[in-house]
């Protein structure tokens, strides 16, 4: 048996005047999406615990098969799994964006995305002036990472930790608003509060940033530390499902994610984890791993960018690339391996209208060998609702693949 999962990260969302009160999956032209959908079941899925933030590193986990309230550790030990850099009992990794705002407002949460050629330098920057330090009684290790997602590790000498217990707030959960009501809070935030003022000076005499401005770019202004946590202990996909997985991504949370549970990383040229991202290159390499792995997974970010950006069109825009170049060509190709299954399902739903990633169910489906008809003709929101569900949404990964 293959099996496919595809992500289209953040569709799910709610109607928006914009595209004529339908949702992005209701104005997308997506008729192979449409294919699973007639061919199989359409359904929800809640992959957020409401005791947890909605976001991908929780929603990831759960559509993955794994209970978050058991293994959610935080999402930056999730990336540093991506990036192979090694957390010992007492480290703490903690995610570190490159973000502009000048005036005390979260303007960009990206700094413009800016390009990973762009963001290493200001990392490394700050790894000379303040990386080796001792501060809270571990040492400070800044890694750079991809565009303007990057890692900041603190290395503990005992088992008390000042980010024990700390509350931080995502900086594409705040776009557009005053950051001073959420900054971090916790016994370690004056640590992570100087770090994030000490970023400052250091970045406006950059040279990276000097350029940027000369070509009419957004400068990276600070770092914003978020999403601190320990090592996970995860059980691996295959000892755990049985299937050996493969995983494509361009963003480093996915990837660490898919680490841990032992899959395959298969990078692609041209992945950028934004709007132009290549579709069609995602499509041709998942399709060639369907030779050599049980189970392949593509996870598109470009649907929650455009939603961040509030950009309802660019949010059709990516739906229809993903449906005809990824979801497509993998229809066409799982019948030549006998029995198949695939699921498209996002991970967890981020509205255009507050630009942030939202709690709820959000739409899947699912069609294959031994999976019935559900007579549904349409992958979308109000479809989904009408049929079966799945809460916790982590119990969803068992039913798909029948074990």
């Amino acid at each position: 048996m293959k099996y496919v999962i595809v992500i289209p990260d953040g569709c799910a969302d709610e109607p928006i005047a914009e595209l004529g009160n339908l949702t992005p999956l209701q104005a997308a032209n997506i008729p192979n999406m449409d294919r699973v959908a007639r061919a199989g079941v359409v359904g929800l899925s809640n992959n957020v615990p409401a005791s947890l933030t909605p976001a991908s590193d929780v929603a990831t986990l759960s559509l993955f098969g794994y209970d978050p309230l058991k293994v959610y550790t935080g999402r930056a030990p999730l990336e540093t799994a991506a990036m192979g850099i090694k957390l010992g009992p007492n480290d703490w990794a903690v995610r570190c964006n490159l973000v502009h705002f000048p005036d005390g407002v979260m303007e960009n949460f990206t700094a413009g995305h800016i390009t990973s050629e762009e963001g290493r330098p200001l990392i490394e920057a700050l790894q000379k002036k303040l990386g080796g330090k001792e501060m809270g009684g571990g040492v400070i290790e800044f890694h750079p990472g991809v565009s303007y997602r990057n890692i900041l590790v603190w290395r503990g000498k005992s088992s008390k930790s000042p980010l024990e217990g700390m509350k931080t707030q995502p900086p594409h959960d705040v776009q557009g608003q005053p950051v001073k009501k959420h900054l971090p809070v916790g016994r370690g935030r004056d640590l992570l509060i100087e770090l994030m003022e000490a970023s400052k000076p250091i970045f406006a005499k950059h040279p990276v940033n000097h350029a940027r401005v000369a070509a009419g770019k957004l400068p990276a202004t600070q770092i914003w530390l978020w999403g601190q946590g320990k090592a996970p202990q995860v059980t691996p996909f295959q000892e755990t499902y049985g299937p050996r997985g493969a995983i494509i991504s361009a963003v480093d949370l996915v990837r660490g994610v898919g680490a841990l549970l032992g899959w395959h990383r298969i990078d692609v040229p041209g992945a950028t984890g934004y709007l132009d991202t290549n579709y069609a290159n995602k499509g041709k390499y998942a399709v060639e791993a369907l030779g050599a792995f049980d189970l392949v997974c593509v996870h598109v970010e470009a649907p929650d960018e455009a939603s961040h950006e509030g950009k309802a069109a660019e949010k059709v825009k990516a739906l229809e690339q993903i449906d005809q170049h990824i979801v497509g060509p993998l229809l066409d190709a799982l019948p030549k391996y006998g029995e198949y299954r695939i699921l498209v399902e996002p991970d967890h739903r981020t509205t255009v209208r507050t630009r942030a990633h939202a709690y709820g169910a959000v739409p899947f489906a699912a069609c294959g060998t031994g999976l019935p008809r559900s007579g549904q003709r349409r992958y979308d929101e109000p479809t989904a609702a009408r049929r079966v569900s799945f809460d916790p949404g982590w119990t969803l990964m068992r039913w798909f693949l029948d074990r």
